[in-house]
């Protein structure tokens, strides 16, 4: 099977070039000069639209196996495909969590069987199941999930000797989500103790706050640093920890990296008021000044991947009071329209949105043959039109939960075809699962 996009705006490692692009079956063929007239099966006219490569997810939560009455992977798969994702890595605290080999290799069979994207997931770490860390194949599994902050169950890590252990031996990249744990109690147990359980949600950064974020960073970058680990410091929110992650350095020389999520970008602590727990996140949205810190380091590469922390609940769950309100909100949809709104404000260009959500977690997971327009790869390919206003409402919202924070958002640009492995996955608005996605497959020397 042969298709031509034809007349497309390609935005491709830092340039936009009118080009057309050739799909043979699951790989781009050729990126030939506009109007090529080059004999297809099928071609599409993209003339005024931009053909992006597809958008890899290094961080979401799909919520199967055992949370599904919020998500599966059946579901936001759909969902992260009709958004421009095309890959997904996903996140092991499940239920049962991903804390075996075993488990995770459940999770790639029933993902095989459901998922419209590319796919790979994060084996789960624990106080003590190190032994079944160090099995973990960096060839066919993204890596390693740390949990260096309250979260489900045990997989809490503070153990210091079973931290040293990780970062010591791990065999793949390690990526940790970075919050103190004591300094968060302490700070709960303070607004619980003026509040009761009613604690109004516009104090979630001050108890989920600055200096339990950058404590565990700290700890972190410095056992990285003393083992020369693989790290991947997962969704920033604060100026402050930005200081402990350097610019000026390729992304492939890097051994200690970052990312920061689309909310962070987006929202500030000032949004509480009006959109309340459905903006409550782990970790916090923090004030406007942390927002705009977090911006320059993404444009000067301190930051080096923007992704989505995709983490559905249901509506009811969300209208909890403070203390029992699920952190997390669903993303994957609307993350790429939304930075495309953000390039529109002039706070970042296209070429750089599509470095941070393409090129760069392609490059720093070493992902085989994805991430870039190129002729020999993966045809994960995103056409774009930038002048198709839509707003958000239930009608249009693919998540399994029904809702989003951006409902009553209007976003100017909108996702009109995705392929994913040369397959079209989604057309204006229609879905073919004809064919399925595959296992993620990663170049480890």
């Amino acid at each position: 099977m042969r298709t031509l996009i034809t007349g497309a705006l390609v935005v491709n490692e830092g340039k936009i070039l009118s080009k057309d692009v050739l799909i043979e079956d699951a790989f781009i063929r050729a990126i030939l000069p506009a109007g090529s007239n080059t004999r297809a099966d099928k071609i599409v006219f993209a003339e005024g639209m931009y053909l992006l490569p597809g958008v890899i997810d290094d961080q979401v939560h799909f919520r199967e196996p055992g949370l599904t009455h919020k998500g599966d992977i059946y579901t936001e798969s759909r969902a992260a495909v009709a958004g421009g994702v095309t890959s997904f890595m996903e996140m092991p605290n499940t239920k049962p969590q991903t804390i075996t080999q075993a488990e995770l290799e459940e999770k790639f069979h029933r993902a095989a069987q459901v998922s419209l994207a590319n796919f790979s997931f994060f084996m789960g770490a624990t106080n003590d199941n190190l032994e079944e860390l160090l099995k973990t194949n960096p060839r066919n599994t993204c890596g390693i999930k740390v949990f260096m902050g309250a979260s489900t169950g045990n997989m809490l890590v503070d153990n210091p000797k079973t931290l040293e252990g990780i970062f010591s031996q791990a065999p793949c990249l390690v990526a940790v989500h970075c919050e103190n744990e004591p300094t968060i109690r302490r700070n709960t147990e303070d607004y619980r103790s003026r509040y009761g359980e009613e604690i109004p949600v516009r104090f979630h950064p001050e108890i989920r706050s600055a200096e339990a974020c950058y404590l565990s960073s700290k700890l972190a970058v410095d056992l990285a640093r003393k083992y020369g680990t693989r790290l991947h410091v997962l969704h920033l929110s604060t100026g402050r920890e930005l200081e402990l992650f350097e610019k000026g350095i390729p992304l492939e020389q890097k051994l200690i990296t970052a990312e920061v999520c689309v909310h962070h970008l987006w929202f500030t602590d000032e949004d509480y008021a009006q959109l309340g727990s459905l903006i409550k996140w782990n970790p916090a949205i923090k004030t406007g000044d942390d927002r705009q810190a977090l911006w320059q380091a993404l444009l000067d590469d301190r930051l080096d991947v923007v992704a989505t922390d995709h983490a559905p609940h249901t509506w009811a769950e969300k209208q909890n009071p403070y203390t029992t309100c699920p952190s997390g909100a669903p993303m994957v949809q609307h993350s790429l329209v939304a930075m495309l709104q953000m390039s529109d404000q002039g706070k970042i260009s296209i070429e750089k949105i599509v470095e941070k959500m393409c090129h760069a977690p392609a490059r720093l997971f070493r992902i085989h043959r994805r991430g870039f327009i190129r002729e020999g790869y993966y045809a994960d390919l995103v056409l774009v039109n930038p002048n198709s206003p839509w707003i958000v409402n239930p009608d249009n919202i693919l998540y399994k939960c029904g809702w989003s924070p951006f409902q009553g958002i209007t976003f100017r640009h909108s996702v009109t075809h995705t392929w994913v492995n040369g397959h079209l996955a989604w057309n204006k608005g229609v879905f073919d699962d004809n064919q399925l996605g595959m296992r993620l497959m990663f170049d480890i020397d």
